[in-house]
């Protein structure tokens, strides 16, 4: 106990000394809008909520064995990715640097105060801290295509690795000052490119990487719980009005297009989803109808500050179709994305950021699409930072991943696969029956 108590006073008090000794927030009032700070403030729970909502969409759909490990790969990336943002992702992807990556001045939020940044009307802190759920939420999307066969540990420190040098990067790019899809007026209002291509791809390569699951297509692999699925979906829908909405960082008109083309397009995705599914299959299922609500919400991200209603109706109604085929491709190619990650976010969210070149309204986006002013140079743009994040996705998720593998491993053993995750890696059970 005494040399316990000698290691902390030594290596850990001095650390935590120097970062309370950083320069402390600062409540000043100039240049604040209340209105906009509260609804930043409502935007920001929305989007949090949206990861216990992915935990319990993504839980319902795997056997029972697995449930505690796939909602604890959402749960934890809340604590593990909030941690990480703080000290160094929001710095890489909003500080000033070059046009691919941001600098080291907003590190251990340097200078992130509840001041105004620049001409903005809500607390930079305030902003910090939105973005940040988007950082969380990000990697979690990823694990619904590693589902019930992956490390616990692997996942820790994969979701960090690609935190720091895959989402921050591409966030800077998009987002940042001086970022490179910024300065070529790539749209991307609320996070297609970052968000959903980016989570998506990196699911599709991981999918590869990983393997199959034991049994896997052949051995039936039914949801457990589809009431969790849909309840988890509802509560995504719910979040998805702050993670859009909230992206105007103001409580105003662009706000208001946003709040309204998302559920616009989800809705349309629903239906056009279950109507497909009955066509293919003879029934439309309850699976269907929550898929295909997610489905449109991905595929109106990054066109909900630039497109109408119409619009909306139009992104929605395609995106049900085109995600669903996405996930039918899984079954021709033969790799196991377990949860449809790939299917559904990396597919629904390269149909929106083209979309989003094809239904664009000059009055909502500042710039014309194609069927409005032929505009085919804002179509290429939005293609080209559909593919440039793709490549770049899937190029570093597979040098992560093959690192890892290489070192810690990253599949557990066919006899913990067998028994199931919550037992062989948490030493617990989802359901005492």
């Amino acid at each position: 106990m005494i040399r316990t108590f000698g290691f902390v006073r030594r290596s850990v008090l001095p650390v935590v000394a120097y970062l309370c000794l950083l320069p402390a927030t600062a409540f000043a009032e100039g240049g604040l809008d209340t209105g906009d700070t509260t609804w930043m403030f409502v935007s920001s729970a929305l989007v949090l909520l949206m990861t216990p909502g992915l935990a319990m969409f993504y839980g319902g759909m795997v056997r029972s064995k697995n449930i505690l490990s796939t909602l604890m790969h959402s749960f934890f990336a809340m604590g593990v990715m909030t941690l990480q943002w703080v000290v160094i992702g929001y710095s890489l992807a909003f500080s000033e640097g070059n046009a691919f990556v941001g600098g080291l001045d907003f590190a251990f939020l340097n200078g992130v105060t509840s001041a105004p940044d620049g001409d903005s009307t809500i607390p930079h802190n305030m902003f910090m801290l939105f973005q940040g759920m988007f950082a969380i939420i990000t990697p979690a999307l990823i694990s619904g295509a590693f589902a019930e066969r992956l490390k616990f540990s692997a996942y820790a420190i994969f979701i960090v690795l690609w935190g720091t040098l895959v989402y921050d990067p591409v966030c800077h790019w998009v987002w940042g000052p001086g970022g490179y899809f910024l300065e070529q007026g790539a749209l991307d209002f609320a996070g297609g490119t970052v968000v959903h291509i980016n989570s998506g791809v990196a699911a599709l390569v991981f999918a590869v990487v990983l393997g199959r699951r034991i049994g896997y297509p052949h051995q039936a692999m039914k949801p457990h719980n589809l009431g969790m699925t849909v309840l988890g979906a509802g509560l995504l829908w719910f979040g998805w009005f702050g993670f859009n909405g909230g992206s105007a960082l103001a409580a105003d008109g662009a706000a208001a297009n946003a709040f309204v083309v998302t559920h616009i397009a989800a809705a349309a995705a629903t239906v056009s989803w279950c109507l497909v599914e009955a066509m293919h299959r003879g029934k439309a299922s309850v699976l269907g109808a929550a898929s295909g609500a997610v489905a449109g919400l991905v595929a109106i991200t990054p066109a909900c500050g630039s497109v109408g209603p119409m619009g909306a109706i139009a992104i929605g109604l395609l995106g049900g179709v085109i995600c669903y085929g996405g996930v039918m491709l899984k079954g021709r190619l033969g790799y196991d994305d377990s949860l449809d990650a790939f299917g559904v976010h990396g597919i629904g969210g390269a149909w929106g950021a083209i979309a989003t070149g094809i239904f664009a309204i000059e009055a909502i986006a500042g710039v014309p699409g194609v069927i409005e002013g032929a505009n085919w140079h804002q179509l290429w743009i939005q293609t080209f930072s559909v593919l440039a994040t793709a490549i770049y996705s899937g190029v570093m998720t597979f040098a992560i991943v093959f690192a890892l593998d290489k070192t810690i491993g990253i599949r557990v053993s066919e006899e913990d696969e067998r028994t199931g995750l919550d037992l062989a890696l948490h030493g617990e059970a989802g359901y005492d029956i």
